[in-house]
Protein backbone atom coordinates (compact mmCIF):
# COMPACT_ATOMS: atom_id res chain seq x y z
CA UNK A 1 0.00 0.00 0.00
CA UNK A 2 1.38 3.25 -0.98
CA UNK A 3 1.87 5.26 2.21
CA UNK A 4 0.97 9.08 2.17
CA UNK A 5 2.60 12.01 3.93
CA UNK A 6 1.01 15.47 4.07
CA UNK A 7 4.11 18.40 3.98
CA UNK A 8 2.49 21.80 4.54
CA UNK A 9 1.87 24.35 6.19
CA UNK A 10 0.08 24.62 9.75
CA UNK A 11 -2.34 23.40 10.33
CA UNK A 12 -3.26 22.65 6.43
CA UNK A 13 -1.96 18.80 6.81
CA UNK A 14 -3.47 17.71 10.15
CA UNK A 15 -7.13 19.51 8.90
CA UNK A 16 -7.29 17.81 5.55
CA UNK A 17 -6.39 14.01 7.76
CA UNK A 18 -9.04 14.92 10.24
CA UNK A 19 -11.57 15.74 7.30
CA UNK A 20 -10.90 12.80 5.26
CA UNK A 21 -10.92 10.44 8.36
CA UNK A 22 -14.17 11.73 8.63
CA UNK A 23 -15.24 11.24 5.05
CA UNK A 24 -13.63 7.99 5.01
CA UNK A 25 -15.11 6.94 8.62
CA UNK A 26 -11.23 6.63 10.27
CA UNK A 27 -8.93 5.51 7.39
CA UNK A 28 -5.78 6.19 8.67
CA UNK A 29 -3.03 3.54 7.83
CA UNK A 30 -0.09 4.76 6.31
CA UNK A 31 -1.35 8.30 6.60
CA UNK A 32 0.39 11.48 7.97
CA UNK A 33 0.93 14.50 8.05
CA UNK A 34 3.94 17.42 8.90
CA UNK A 35 2.85 21.17 9.35
CA UNK A 36 5.20 23.74 9.11
CA UNK A 37 5.58 25.97 11.26
CA UNK A 38 6.20 29.85 10.20
CA UNK A 39 10.13 30.15 10.01
CA UNK A 40 10.66 26.06 10.92
CA UNK A 41 14.42 24.96 10.22
CA UNK A 42 13.92 23.02 6.49
CA UNK A 43 16.84 20.93 7.86
CA UNK A 44 14.57 19.78 10.81
CA UNK A 45 11.78 19.60 8.49
CA UNK A 46 13.66 17.30 6.30
CA UNK A 47 14.60 15.36 9.17
CA UNK A 48 10.59 14.30 10.10
CA UNK A 49 9.81 14.45 6.75
CA UNK A 50 12.62 11.56 6.25
CA UNK A 51 11.54 9.17 9.69
CA UNK A 52 7.91 9.56 8.34
CA UNK A 53 8.93 7.96 5.07
CA UNK A 54 10.83 5.53 6.65
CA UNK A 55 7.48 4.68 8.39
CA UNK A 56 5.32 4.71 6.17
CA UNK A 57 6.79 3.09 3.19
CA UNK A 58 6.28 -1.05 3.07
CA UNK A 59 8.15 -0.95 -0.19
CA UNK A 60 5.06 0.24 -2.29
CA UNK A 61 6.44 4.03 -2.03
CA UNK A 62 5.13 7.17 -0.56
CA UNK A 63 3.28 9.50 -1.97
CA UNK A 64 4.20 13.39 -0.46
CA UNK A 65 1.44 16.16 -1.04
CA UNK A 66 1.77 19.80 -0.49
CA UNK A 67 0.35 22.90 -0.43
CA UNK A 68 1.99 25.20 -2.77
CA UNK A 69 5.23 25.06 -5.25
CA UNK A 70 7.72 27.29 -3.88
CA UNK A 71 6.87 27.71 -0.28
CA UNK A 72 9.10 25.73 2.73
CA UNK A 73 7.02 22.54 2.64
CA UNK A 74 7.47 22.16 -1.28
CA UNK A 75 11.15 22.81 -1.22
CA UNK A 76 11.58 19.78 1.54
CA UNK A 77 9.47 17.59 -0.28
CA UNK A 78 12.26 18.15 -3.85
CA UNK A 79 15.02 17.24 -1.77
CA UNK A 80 13.53 14.14 -0.64
CA UNK A 81 12.18 13.00 -4.44
CA UNK A 82 15.54 13.24 -5.43
CA UNK A 83 17.33 11.47 -2.67
CA UNK A 84 14.38 8.51 -2.56
CA UNK A 85 15.12 8.03 -6.49
CA UNK A 86 12.02 6.72 -7.04
CA UNK A 87 10.64 5.86 -3.94
CA UNK A 88 9.11 9.17 -2.98
CA UNK A 89 6.75 10.92 -5.32
CA UNK A 90 5.44 14.32 -5.43
CA UNK A 91 2.27 16.61 -5.68
CA UNK A 92 2.19 20.28 -4.96
CA UNK A 93 -1.15 22.09 -5.40
CA UNK A 94 -2.89 19.72 -3.10
CA UNK A 95 -6.95 19.64 -2.59
CA UNK A 96 -9.40 17.68 -0.91
CA UNK A 97 -10.51 15.71 -3.84
CA UNK A 98 -7.15 14.89 -4.36
CA UNK A 99 -6.43 13.39 -1.07
CA UNK A 100 -9.70 11.12 -1.24
CA UNK A 101 -8.19 9.86 -4.25
CA UNK A 102 -4.83 8.99 -2.86
CA UNK A 103 -6.60 7.44 -0.28
CA UNK A 104 -8.80 5.26 -2.75
CA UNK A 105 -6.56 4.23 -5.32
CA UNK A 106 -3.39 3.31 -2.90
CA UNK A 107 -3.43 -0.28 -3.10
CA UNK A 108 -2.08 0.32 -6.69
CA UNK A 109 1.41 1.29 -8.38
CA UNK A 110 2.61 4.45 -7.00
CA UNK A 111 2.83 5.88 -10.70
CA UNK A 112 -1.26 5.14 -11.38
CA UNK A 113 -2.14 6.98 -7.59
CA UNK A 114 -0.04 10.19 -8.51
CA UNK A 115 -2.42 9.89 -11.90
CA UNK A 116 -5.27 9.23 -9.87
CA UNK A 117 -4.52 12.33 -7.38
CA UNK A 118 -3.75 14.83 -10.17
CA UNK A 119 -7.27 13.60 -12.34
CA UNK A 120 -8.70 14.39 -8.77
CA UNK A 121 -7.34 17.41 -9.21
CA UNK A 122 -8.56 18.47 -12.22
CA UNK A 123 -12.37 17.29 -12.13
CA UNK A 124 -12.00 18.41 -8.49
CA UNK A 125 -12.71 21.74 -9.05
CA UNK A 126 -15.85 22.88 -10.65
CA UNK A 127 -17.92 25.87 -11.07
CA UNK A 128 -20.91 25.28 -9.53
CA UNK A 129 -23.82 27.23 -10.88
CA UNK A 130 -25.97 28.42 -9.32
CA UNK A 131 -28.91 29.79 -11.40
Amino acid sequence: MVGILLIMHEPLGHAFITTATHMFNGARERLEAIDVKADQDLNDINTLAIQAISRLDDGSGVLVLTDVVGGTPSNCCLRLALAAQGKVEVVAGVSLPMLLRAITYRENDIETVVDKVLTGGQIGAVRVDCG
